[in-house]
């Protein structure tokens, strides 16, 4: 399979059947943290796990910048496939990869000139702030992997092809997990031999992404003068990208503070508040993977001229929603204090960290639904071209993770820091749902009919003789 028109089928079957791969690339995506995490806990202990920790939600910003920026390039390759555009589609993934460049560009020189200063704002404590440092830096100098690697799967996806993304993230997954054991036990590099596991991994999934594209996409594959831009189409890329860009930097914003406050509670907080986000971000993994394909199904159904199935696949995708957060409630009850007792050395106290793992747990799950909401309808508006909405929902989720955040330092509630996310999901999924509801479906109505009225409209080509 090279591509697949979402445009046909029954939304529901055809959702699941390009969700499922999505997933289960997104899975393997996060063992590249997961493993990162275990090996590192297991082998350096329990500091150094919370220096690797500590840095999430500053990954979280720069790789969510990146992935922002060439996910929102792509969108137009999405509808231009729709609407059976081959030429189009083609010259919007041209341009997305030399757009792409100068992200790297960009977010690598900003990224590692301030990282000292942005680990000192968060209130790292000393005593992990070494190996914070080290693990860091080197995951910012290999930007350019994951953002090569996320604008081949962003390709791939926006013409309906999303089982390849997960070989190449398998391939990834697995290399990952052999580099970490022999970087840090077997060569003992500590936390730095656990990034430079990361970014090579991630090279190796970019290099056999762009091998495949190369040979097997020409829809895909670049022109010979990709480097220059097609200016309007640049703008227009442009236009989706910034927002989507802004909606990940705003809400890892908001992950930094909350971590800043975490910080405050102590490594022994640091490190439970880590390993269980940890567990909450794998599960959680199904509502990323169904934006995913929100966004793609939006695009090529927006380009098709068919608001009928944008509409039907919202409905398609809340039944999914309330399915997968009732099964990762029951499975994270299940298995959280098994999963802990795997992040650290054997004779860890896993009781004292329970005590802080526990409530974030809880209150997030108690909001998995509203989670899910954000990502149906983030994506669906993205797909379709609406960036600002999406974008004042992230402005809306960062004022409700910051507010408790900073209440939660000033009183000194690790209970309050715990809610925090739980908080911001609640209110951005309640905004994010209006927000298509009462304004960006009816719009999109109305752009299609316009554009049907002209086409309508305009005369018949001349026959030829």
């Amino acid at each position: 399979m090279t591509s697949v028109h979402l445009t046909e089928g029954r939304p529901l079957a055809v959702i699941l059947r390009f969700t499922l791969p999505l997933f289960l690339g997104n899975m393997f995506m996060q063992l590249y943290n997961l493993v990162d995490t275990v090996i590192v806990g297991r082998f350096l202990g329990e500091n150094a796990l919370a220096a690797v920790g500590s840095t999430g939600t500053i990954i979280f910003l720069v790789q969510g910048l990146a992935t922002g920026l060439t996910t929102g390039f792509t969108v137009l390759t999405a509808q231009h496939f729709g609407a059976m555009d081959p030429k189009g589609t083609r010259r919007s993934a041209s341009n997305a990869l030399m757009l792409s460049f100068g992200v790297i560009l960009i977010l690598t020189f900003f990224s590692t000139l301030f990282m000292h200063r942005i680990l000192l704002v968060m209130n790292t404590p000393a005593e992990i702030y070494d190996d914070a440092y080290r693990y860091i830096i080197v995951i910012c100098a290999g930007l350019f992997s994951i953002v090569l690697y996320t604008l081949g799967s962003s390709l791939l996806t926006a013409v309906g092809n999303s089982r390849l993304p997960l070989v190449f993230l398998m391939i990834g997954a697995g290399c990952n997990i052999v580099l970490d054991l022999l970087f840090i036990p077997g060569l003992g590099m500590g936390t730095e031999g656990a990034a430079y596991a990361t970014v090579i991994s991630q090279v190796i999934a970019a290099l056999v992404a762009a091998v495949y594209i190369g040979r097997k996409m020409p829809d895909l594959r670049p022109y010979r003068d990709f480097w220059r831009l097609d200016r309007g189409m640049a703008i227009r890329q442009i236009r989706v990208g910034v927002p989507m860009a802004l909606q990940f930097g705003i809400t890892a914003s908001g992950t930094m503070v909350l971590q800043t406050a975490v910080n405050t509670f102590g490594p022994t907080a640091v490190a439970a508040f880590t390993a269980a986000s940890k567990m909450s971000t794998l599960l959680t993994q199904g509502f990323a993977a169904l934006g995913q394909s929100m966004a793609a199904y939006g695009g090529q159904n927006y380009g098709a001229a068919r608001p009928d199935r944008i509409r039907s696949g919202v409905r398609a995708a809340m039944q999914i929603d309330v399915a997968y957060a009732a099964l990762i409630s029951i499975l994270i009850l299940l298995l959280l204090h098994p999963l802990m007792r795997l992040f650290f050395p054997a004779g860890t106290d896993t009781g004292k960290l329970m005590e802080f793992a526990r409530p974030y747990i809880y209150f997030s799950m108690s909001c998995y639904i509203p989670l899910g909401m954000i990502f149906i309808f983030r994506n669906i508006m993205q797909g379709c071209g609406y960036g600002f909405l999406p974008m004042m929902g992230g402005v809306v989720e960062l004022v409700a993770r910051v507010i408790p955040a900073a209440v939660s330092m000033r009183l000194g509630s690790y209970l309050l820091a715990a809610a925090c996310d739980a908080s911001a999901w609640l209110t951005a999924g309640l905004f994010t749902a209006f927000a298509y509801h009462f304004y960006v479906i009816g719009r999109i109505e109305q752009r299609i009919r316009r554009g049907r009225a002209r086409m309508d409209a305009s005369p018949p080509a001349p026959k030829k003789e």
